[in-house]
């Protein structure tokens, strides 16, 4: 196979649970075609630090250029796009890194929020909401103003997320073995998942093992299937969609968007694998978009990103 570096772009999606990095031809005749994919363990700036972040991004990227069997050398264009990278100081981090590194001739470094958007709507006009491990709601209006709602981390944000659902549940199961609450089956299932005994024994099971942000937000799916039968599980997942819609409520409100007149893109594996949940925050969103776009992996946003930048 003939490297032809030139004529490649990498989009990086760097979330709280996994990093992706996907490889991809452009050509003036044809569309964009994949070339490789790599995966590699969270690079979310804000909870792994730049170390780790980077070093699972050039992870992923090597695993991508070993996918599609070429030697690593600079591509035409690299877009990152990294969880935890809101703010200016910390995109010139990652950009001067990224610089040394040599992975692509043009960089550029975004939110995780602006491919999810990229990724559904072309003009990049619309908003994103994020709920996996964390949330966050990000938009464009058509004038070129960017606003965000949320994203203010796990310890005083991330409503609506698979972590604070997680917690949400927790809470109630610590109420009622406390005899403060209802039972609710969620006793059973956190314990099991858990492996515990007893609620007490949850204590050390969560401060004492350090289980990580992501081994929590993955509990979130006993809520999602307690829900089914339980009105406690029901309640917190009825709290999170109220959470979440207000969001985007309030986004769009600042954007001057109009009901039915800008197009949401959601992703992060909470409103990518529970559908159910995603049409119940749809119908709580006060100023509704006009649609509905699942964005199961959004580096394939950041390929998009990339080739504008390119071809700018």
């Amino acid at each position: 196979m003939t490297d032809r570096q030139a004529e490649l772009v990498i989009g990086v999606d760097a979330g709280g649970t996994k990093t992706v990095a996907l490889l991809e031809e452009l050509s003036v005749t044809t569309p964009i075609l994949r070339r490789g994919q790599g995966q590699s363990g969270p690079g979310n700036l804000r909870s792994v630090g730049l170390n780790a972040a980077t070093r699972e991004i050039s992870a992923a990227i090597h695993a991508a250029f070993t996918d599609a069997n070429i030697h690593v050398a600079a591509v035409e264009g690299l877009c990152l796009s990294v969880a935890g990278a809101g703010r200016i100081q910390e995109q010139q981090q990652l950009q001067a890194w990224a610089e040394t590194q040599n992975f692509a001739r043009r960089v550029i470094v975004t939110t995780d929020a602006e491919p999810i958007l990229a990724a559904a709507s072309p003009a990049g006009v619309g908003i994103a909401l994020i709920s996996g491990t964390g949330s966050l709601a990000w938009g464009r209006n058509s004038a070129g103003q960017v606003q965000r709602v949320g994203g203010w981390g796990y310890l005083f944000g991330d409503e609506g997320s698979g972590y604070a659902i997680a917690i949400a549940a927790l809470r109630a199961v610590a109420l009622a073995a406390d005899g403060r609450a209802p039972p609710t089956t969620l006793h059973d299932a956190f314990l099991t998942r858990l492996t515990v005994a007893t609620p007490s024994e949850l204590i050390d099971r969560i401060y004492g093992t350090a289980l990580s942000r992501d081994q929590i937000a993955a509990c979130a799916e006993l809520v999602f299937e307690a829900a089914k039968h339980d009105p406690v599980a029901r309640q917190i997942l009825q709290a999170a969609a109220d959470d979440l819609a207000t969001m985007v409520t309030t986004l769009a409100r600042r954007l001057n968007f109009a009901a039915g007149k800008f197009p949401l893109a959601i992703a992060g594996g909470v409103l990518i694998h529970q559908p159910s949940f995603r049409a119940d925050l749809t119908a709580r969103i006060g100023l509704p978009p006009n649609s509905v776009v699942p964005v199961p992996c959004p580096a394939v946003g950041a390929v998009m990103i990339a080739r504008r930048l390119v071809q700018s």
